[in-house]
């Protein structure tokens, strides 16, 4: 760290650490880093009355701003960072959906290179190795088996930035792409699935360790056939996605997973699709055509919900407010685990000293006022205006 580097004390708030909330807090930042402690010359700021947390990780995220991940340029995934930036997702992986391989490993490398430049956390591939049965927003047509060696290819594609695969493990291949995703290094996600318990058990064995949106484009659980639910949700391997944008799950939906899986083992993630903080329309996800009607997205054809229009600032505030869970816990899902899962937690998912100076500002209703990312304001609070 530069010795010329500016020094902030971020003073007076509710801090959200791992060890607790601490009243009045403290938070120094010092460059890019959280230091330890202040310099002699460090500059005070005060956010009494607000709330500080970690900036959020969303591991889930096909685009925003009006700009797609799968497809759009260079420049146009940028304003879609950006936009999601602005509400608080600090560390973002970008996720494709079905596609050609050719075309997805095409744009596995553009991909990479943002990531290169600390701009992404890395890709998430979101089919095309998906149960055409469970499919959702995925195009009928380019879904396919699971074969490793084409896994392989757009693992190779990624040049390292590779972070997840979505699969549907029960389908030929399934499992022995999750050996190989492991064996790399890779999340190997189960969604899109139509697996049994029993199918779903094998996939954790094998290695499989998240569950893409729980409850989503999966069967649903009945009491002589448990389904993945029952088996992703009890097994301590696993980290459950969840979608809390208010028409992906009801709330009883929710505080199960919260309660039978607990809080160390969700990741609050958006899913969002371009629509994501820009507006309602017409858009597209992969090659299918969406309408965005009331914020909430669904194919034109057929009428599947296709992703969401959710940002993490507006699932924080209905997790806390509507959904009645506890700060920390939340904190715990929207940051630390998801930063965990990515390998990620040396550097963010917590106020901590040595990490990143990533960090939200939320006032005593948990709207969001500010936003830091690596010691630079995306968005500075009104309070430390002027």
């Amino acid at each position: 760290m530069s010795g010329s580097a500016h020094s902030t004390v971020l003073s007076g708030a509710r801090v959200v650490l791992p060890t607790g909330i601490v009243a009045g807090g403290r938070v120094i930042v010092e460059g890019d880093r959280i230091a330890g402690s202040a310099r002699e010359d460090a500059s005070v700021a005060d956010l009494s009355g607000h709330w500080l947390v970690p900036g959020f990780v969303d591991m889930h995220n096909h685009g925003g701003g009006g700009a797609s991940f799968t497809s759009g340029t260079a420049e146009e995934v940028l304003r879609g960072v950006r936009t999601h930036r602005e509400h608080g997702t600090t560390t973002l992986v970008a996720s494709t959906v079905t596609g050609a391989l050719d075309e997805l490993a095409r744009r596995a490398g553009l991909l990479a290179e943002l990531t290169q430049q600390g701009e992404i956390a890395g890709i998430h591939f979101e089919g095309p190795f998906i149960n055409s049965c469970r499919r959702g927003a995925h195009k009928a047509e380019l879904l396919r088996d699971p074969d490793p060696a084409e896994v392989r290819k757009l693992v190779d594609a990624a040049h390292g930035a590779a972070r997840m695969f979505t699969l549907a493990t029960e389908l030929p291949g399934g499992l022995d792409s999750v050996r190989l995703l492991a064996e790399h290094g890779v999340i190997a996600a189960i969604g899109h699935t139509d697996s049994t318990y029993d199918q779903t058990r094998q996939a954790i064995d094998a290695g499989a360790t998240v569950a893409t949106h729980l409850y989503n484009a999966m069967p649903g659980m009945e009491h002589r056939a448990p389904g993945p639910i029952a088996a992703l949700l009890e097994d301590e391997r696993v980290t459950v996605e969840l979608i809390n944008d208010g028409t992906h799950l009801h709330p009883a939906m929710l505080e199960l997973a919260f309660h039978h899986a607990g809080a160390h083992r969700v990741a609050l993630i958006t899913d969002a699709m371009d629509a994501a903080g820009f507006g309602d329309g017409t858009y597209h996800l992969g090659p299918l055509e969406v309408e965005v009607k009331d914020g909430v997205a669904r194919l034109v054809e057929g009428g599947s919900i296709a992703g969401s229009t959710l940002t993490l600032d507006t699932a924080f505030k209905r997790s806390v407010t509507l959904d009645r869970l506890p700060v920390e816990s939340v904190v715990q899902a929207i940051s630390a685990n998801p930063a965990k899962l990515l390998g990620l937690y040396d550097e963010v998912g917590s106020l901590e000293p040595g990490k990143y100076a990533d960090l939200v500002v939320l006032d005593a209703a948990f709207d969001l006022k500010g936003v830091m990312r690596r010691g630079e304001w995306v968005v500075r609070p009104p309070a430390l205006q002027g």
